[in-house]
């Protein structure tokens, strides 16, 4: 069964998501979504639930039928200065204000948003796993995040953040130790895990 559109009965609903919250390394994106009233596809959900080629197949899907879409980078040095938070609020804000379509609601994924100026909106728990719209933002999210990273990973490769996508993951972690930290690092952030009393008596 597919998933129900939206949560509301507003027209122009968009839905909207994040990825990159938990990475060491990159931006954080958001990504805001509009879908046509008829829009229905029976594998859309949870981008986390989805292969990497489901993601990009469903990715083009979306773009070709969206009414509107849009996504927001904020870069490392900038999530540094804000935290991460405020950074993801600020990517969202981003997308949502470059939609080619103003929406009447903004369904949010999650339990936190900074209000957007004049739109209504709600957040929802698992929202991605709930409703199309937000579904195909997490999906565009996590593409153009995804993207981003194996970009990066050509001038970085001893990261292989074209595997981890800059996520904290031991490999990573051990090229962070033996490699120190680049630009697109989030220095706020627990590069290393903390040294323990064990590790000082050595």
């Amino acid at each position: 069964m597919p998933l129900p559109l939206k949560y509301t009965d507003w027209a122009l609903e968009a839905g909207v998501d994040e990825a990159g919250r938990g990475c060491l390394a990159g931006p954080v994106v958001a990504a805001a979504l509009i879908l046509p009233p008829d829009f229905s596809h029976p594998l859309l959900t949870d981008s986390k639930k989805l292969t990497h080629l489901q993601r990009t197949d469903l990715r083009a899907i979306i773009i070709r039928h969206a009414t509107a879409w849009a996504v927001g980078i904020i870069d490392a040095p900038r999530i540094d200065q804000v935290n991460i938070l405020n950074a993801t609020f600020e990517a969202m804000h981003q997308a949502i204000s470059s939609l080619s379509v103003r929406p009447d609601f903004l369904s949010i994924d999650g339990n936190r948003f900074r209000p957007y100026p004049s739109i209504p909106h709600q957040c929802l728990i698992k929202g991605d796993a709930r409703f199309l719209n937000i579904a195909g933002a997490s999906i565009l999210a996590k593409t153009c995040r995804d993207q981003l990273m194996e970009q990066l990973h050509a001038d970085f490769p001893q990261y292989g953040w074209d595997q981890n996508k800059g996520y904290p993951t031991v490999a990573h972690r051990n090229a962070i130790a033996k490699h120190g930290i680049t630009p697109f690092h989030r220095k706020s952030f627990s590069l290393l895990p903390a040294p323990t009393l064990f590790d000082h008596d050595q």
